[in-house]
């Protein structure tokens, strides 16, 4: 079994802001701007809902300790949102139905829910609770980039997209931003979340 550190370094913002960053400019430099603003919405929404839910369970979490909620697995919803939404375009080249893809992105994006809140799970990162809601959040978003995007422009190359969003991840894999510290601080010294303190 591989090791659940390698596999939630995949998920790590220091992977997945420069990939998200890389795929928006291939679509809009190859003048797909539909898809560009799809995606740039999707993933930004997912990873802004993320950041919003972080900063208001650490801070006030405590008053609701049935939730099981301290900070909502950020990682599995961005790998989910970005794994999942790559592959829900990509499935694009195969079919137009619109039905059969976001069944297929809603697959691919469930899978990834499994595998990257499983390392987190194994890590003892995070609690089941916290994986189900990033993982939820994330499916949504990889949904959303999905149907929102339409048809590619005919300039965009998957081949392309796949073959720099790999080597970025070859390049960045390992690499780790410390997020959640500065996510914890905000939380704990910011109004309106520090008034829950």
């Amino acid at each position: 079994m591989l090791n659940p550190r390698f596999i939630t370094d995949f998920a790590d913002q220091a992977v997945i802001l420069p990939l998200a960053t890389a795929i928006a400019l291939i679509f809009l430099l190859s003048g797909w701007r539909r898809g560009a603003f799809a995606w740039t919405m999707a993933v930004g929404a997912t990873l802004g809902l993320m950041l919003l839910l972080k900063l208001a369970f650490l801070a006030c979490g405590h008053l609701v300790p049935e939730a099981g909620l301290v900070s909502p697995s950020g990682h599995t919803a961005a790998a989910v949102v970005v794994y999942g939404g790559l592959a829900g375009i990509a499935m694009r080249s195969l079919t137009n139905n619109r039905y059969w893809l976001i069944a297929c992105t809603f697959a691919v994006a469930l899978l990834c829910a499994v595998v990257f809140g499983a390392s987190r799970l194994r890590l003892g990162l995070h609690s089941m609770p916290e994986v189900l809601a990033g993982g939820m959040i994330g499916v949504g978003g990889a949904i959303s980039s999905t149907a929102l995007a339409g048809v590619p422009s005919p300039a965009v190359r998957l081949a392309h997209v796949l073959a720099v969003g790999l080597a970025i991840v070859l390049l960045l894999h390992g690499l780790h931003l410390p997020a959640e510290a500065a996510i914890r601080s905000v939380a704990f010294t910011f109004w309106p979340f520090s008034a829950c303190r």
